[in-house]
C-alpha cells in the first residue's frame, strides 16, 4: 500500500459567542481549521483534522498549518501509510518542528490503518474495551456570578466536571473567583481552575496560599521553569498545558517534579503517535492526564477521544469538547458527542467519522494522485 495522494480543505469554524481565557486577555471568535484526506493506491483513504486556537494561543495557526503540508506532503507521495514510524520520522526530516501541522497527516495514517484492520482506533491504541469518557466544560472568564452561571448551565447539561478560565494581574478578582467557585459548585461536581500562564510566580503563590481550594490549577505560568519555582509551596495539585510541546517537555516535567497531571493534545504534539508515547509515560509515571485536542470539529474530538477512552481509569480525566463551542458542524451526526456529561467513540474502523467534501468547500490544495 502506498500514498497516493492528499488533498487539503480549509474551512472556518465560528464559535457560538465570543470566549475568553487567561485573565481576559485572549479573546477568540472563530477558528481555522484544516481537514486533509490521504489516498491510497489499493482505494482506502484516511482523514485528519489540524486546528490551532486561534494564532494568539499557541506558536501554531492556520495558515503556518496549510503551508508546512504543502512542505510535508511531498515527502509522504509514494510511502506505506501504515509505517507510522517511518512516516513521522520523514516527516521530521522534511520539516523540523512544526508538530502541529503534522498532527493530521498522522491521524490520516491512522484513520487508514484502522479501515483496513477493521478496527477503531481506540482498539490499535491498546485497549479490549473502549471506557466511557467524562468530558469537562470550558468556562469562559467573567465575574464570578457570570461564570457560576455559566457552570450551573454547564452542570444542566450533564457536565460534572468544569474548567474555570482565571489570571490576570488582579490578585483580589482571582482569589473572590476562586472562592467564590468552589462555594457554589454543586455537590459531586469537580472544578479545574485554568490560568492560561498569565500569573507570575509571585502572583501564584500569593493568590493559591490565600484561597481554601484544593482543586486542580491549571498551567498558571508561561514556562515550565516559572511554574518549577512554586509549585512545592503550595497546597494545590498542579497541571501543566501549554509549556508541554514534546516527548521531552514532559520528561523534563516529570524530572523535575514539577506537576501532578498534564494535558496531552494530539495537534500540539504531532499527532496520535507522539500523543500515545506521552500517554504512556505519564501512565508509567502516575500522572493524571486531560485528553483533548486543541480545537477543531467532531473529527477533531473523536481522533483524540480514541486515545482517551484507550486509558487507564486511574490516569484519565475528563475531555474538553471544542465542537460543542461551535456554530457551526462540518461532520454533522457523526462522531462522539455529549450525552449527560460522557461520550462514546464507538466500534466503527478508523477514527468513525468521514467527513462530506461538498460540505467542506473547494479543496485549497492537492499533492499526488488524489481522487
Amino acid at each position: 500500500m502506498k500514498i497516493s495522494g492528499i488533498t487539503v480543505w480549509q474551512i472556518e469554524l465560528p464559535l457560538s459567542k465570543p470566549y475568553w481565557l487567561s485573565g481576559g486577555r485572549l479573546k477568540f471568535e472563530a477558528i481555522d481549521s484544516t481537514f486533509v484526506r490521504i489516498d491510497t493506491d489499493e482505494g482506502i483513504s484516511g482523514w485528519g483534522e489540524g486546528c490551532p486556537w486561534g494564532h494568539t494561543y499557541l506558536p501554531a495557526h492556520g495558515p503556518g498549518l496549510r503551508a508546512a503540508i504543502g512542505v510535508l506532503a511531498p515527502a509522504l507521495v509514494g510511502r506505506d501509510p501504515r509505517a507510522l514510524d517511518d512516516i513521522n520520522r520523514a516527516m521530521d526530516l522534511q520539516l523540523p518542528g512544526h508538530p502541529y501541522a503534522k498532527s493530521p497527516l498522522d491521524i490520516a495514517c491512522w484513520d487508514i490503518i484502522g479501515k483496513m484492520s477493521g478496527e477503531p482506533l481506540w482498539r490499535l491504541l491498546g485497549a479490549e474495551k473502549a471506557a466511557a469518557v467524562a468530558v469537562n466544560s470550558s468556562i469562559s472568564t467573567g465575574s464570578p456570578e457570570e461564570m457560576i452561571a455559566l457552570i450551573h448551565d454547564a452542570s444542566a447539561k450533564g457536565y460534572r466536571t468544569h474548567s474555570a478560565k482565571i489570571g490576570g494581574i488582579d490578585i483580589t478578582a482571582d482569589i473572590e473567583r476562586i472562592d467564590a467557585i468552589s462555594a457554589a459548585l454543586p455537590e459531586g461536581e469537580q472544578v479545574t481552575f485554568d490560568v492560561n500562564r498569565a500569573w507570575t510566580p509571585g502572583v501564584a503563590l500569593q493568590v493559591l496560599n490565600a484561597v481554601s481550594a484544593r482543586d486542580w490549577i491549571e498551567q498558571p505560568c508561561e514556562t515550565l521553569e516559572q511554574s518549577a519555582l512554586f509549585a512545592s509551596k503550595v497546597p494545590q495539585p498542579i497541571m501543566l498545558d501549554e509549556c508541554l510541546h514534546s516527548f521531552q517537555d514532559h520528561l523534563e516535567a516529570w524530572r523535575v517534579g514539577i506537576c501532578q497531571g498534564v494535558k496531552v493534545k494530539p495537534n500540539r504534539v504531532g499527532g496520535l503517535t507522539r500523543a500515545r508515547h506521552i500517554r504512556d509515560f505519564g501512565v508509567s509515571v502516575g500522572w493524571q492526564m486531560h485528553i483533548e485536542d486543541t480545537g477543531g470539529s467532531a473529527f477533531a474530538d473523536t481522533a483524540t477521544l480514541h486515545l482517551a477512552a484507550s486509558t487507564p481509569d486511574a490516569n484519565r480525566l475528563a475531555s474538553w469538547l471544542c465542537h460543542a463551542h461551535l456554530a457551526i458542524d462540518p461532520v454533522p451526526g457523526q462522531g462522539a458527542r455529549n450525552s449527560a456529561g460522557l461520550v462514546r467513540v464507538g466500534d466503527a474502523p478508523g477514527v468513525g467519522v468521514t467527513p462530506d467534501p461538498s460540505l467542506l468547500g473547494d479543496p485549497v490544495a492537492a499533492y499526488g494522485d488524489v481522487a
